[in-house]
């Protein structure tokens, strides 16, 4: 079973990207983040047409986080994290298909910082760390996946100092990730190239996919469940290489 995540940066304008990927490498679930559209603008009959449901969470403009999954709809599960009921961002949503549950997130990005946005990046990361520890208790198989907005160390950037400042690299965001961790989740594409410098996201700027500058924040973690069934884990990275492609690459789990 392939478990994917990608942050398709727009899914209106990168439709085509996505039913391309879909084609090409038939996920069983594709987990997306930044949908960048309201639940209204969802394109469920292109993806439909490709041979999959889907269960999504829209926001108008930001955010939005959606899961679909080859010729079945998703069992919703959750809508949100719990811990805030104010909190209005389209970042979590929870589905169980085929008897394995699965988490979509986008972490909040946390830039500029110090300042409220790197605040409410740690106050949801706590909610998040929290939900986990509930989800890896579950007895179930459990991969939670998407945008973690976390460099976890320096050696899944090409150039940490010159991101220093950056809420990405931040040790408070950094911590966060470990605390996770440290509840048994297994990383699975560093536990798949344990020694190779990969990437997820290259940004726009400065020729940075064509020099492979990139950065790896989008994880993939599996409960003790799951990691028992882990067969590998890569990036589909000519996804990014594509004509008018996110800045983002997926990122695919295959689990026996």
């Amino acid at each position: 079973m392939k478990i994917a995540t990608y942050n398709i940066n727009g899914i209106g304008a990168r439709l085509p990207r996505l039913l391309e990927w879909l084609e090409r490498e038939s996920p069983d679930v594709a987990c997306l983040q930044e949908l960048k559209a309201p639940d209204q603008n969802f394109p469920i009959v292109a993806i439909r047409a490709a041979g999959y449901g889907a269960i999504w969470h829209g926001q108008v403009s930001f955010n939005g986080v959606a899961i679909l999954a080859k010729g079945a709809d998703p069992v919703e599960t959750r809508r949100g994290l719990p811990g805030d009921p104010d909190d209005t961002h389209s970042r979590y949503i929870e589905a169980e298909v085929n008897g394995i549950v699965v988490g979509c997130l986008y972490l909040p990005n946390g830039n500029p910082q110090p300042g409220p946005k790197f605040e409410y990046k740690l106050k949801w990361f706590q909610r998040l760390n929290e939900h986990a520890q509930t989800l890896y208790s579950s007895g179930k198989p459990v991969v939670l996946l998407g945008d973690y907005n976390v460099v976890p160390t320096d050696f899944d950037i090409y150039d940490a100092k010159g991101w220093k400042k950056d809420a990405l690299l931040q040790p408070e965001s950094r911590d966060a990730y470990q605390r996770l961790l440290a509840q048994g989740w297994v990383d699975a594409l560093r536990k798949c190239h344990p020694e190779e410098r990969i990437y997820t996201f290259w940004d726009f700027f400065r020729n940075h996919w064509q020099r492979n500058a990139g950065l790896r924040i989008d994880h993939v973690l599996l409960n003790e469940a799951s990691a028992a069934r882990l067969v590998t884990c890569n990036v589909h990275s000519w996804v990014r290489g594509q004509e008018k492609a996110s800045d983002h690459a997926p990122v695919c789990v295959e689990i026996s």
